[in-house]
């Protein structure tokens, strides 16, 4: 942490994503993406996606005259828990598809009303 003298004008952060199995290791094609002018000693990077690795998040001071050193690199995970949903064990009102899933208020009852009636069967 900086010291509170007002030295640092602001900060640099740069960042690396890779999405490859295996231990973290730098991607030499991989550009850095930057951002500048961080405020704060805090910030929150937004539009990370789950199951995403992401590697050699860097940071470095700057005042109006030089920019420091980068700090050592951190590497940090989007972990997600995969899991498969049921169509035949779900609950009646959800349709399930694939990777979708939508919520039925009429549980597919419209549907087979509908097409009881055009099999002439119509409503009991």
């Amino acid at each position: 942490m900086p010291d509170e003298d007002g030295k640092i004008d602001h900060y640099v952060l740069e960042y690396r994503r890779t999405n490859f199995e295996g231990p973290p290791r730098a991607k030499e094609d991989q550009p850095w993406m930057v951002i500048e002018g961080i405020k704060d000693t805090e910030y929150t990077l937004t539009g990370l996606k789950f199951d995403m690795k992401y590697m050699n998040f860097r940071v470095r001071a700057c005042n109006k005259a030089v920019a420091g050193e980068f700090s050592e690199p951190v590497t940090l995970e989007t972990r997600a828990f995969m899991f498969r949903l049921d169509a035949s064990t779900c609950h009646q009102n959800l349709r399930v598809e694939e990777l979708s899933v939508e919520w039925d208020a009429t549980g597919g009852k419209v549907q087979d009303v509908k097409a009881r009636e055009k099999d002439g069967k119509g409503r009991t």
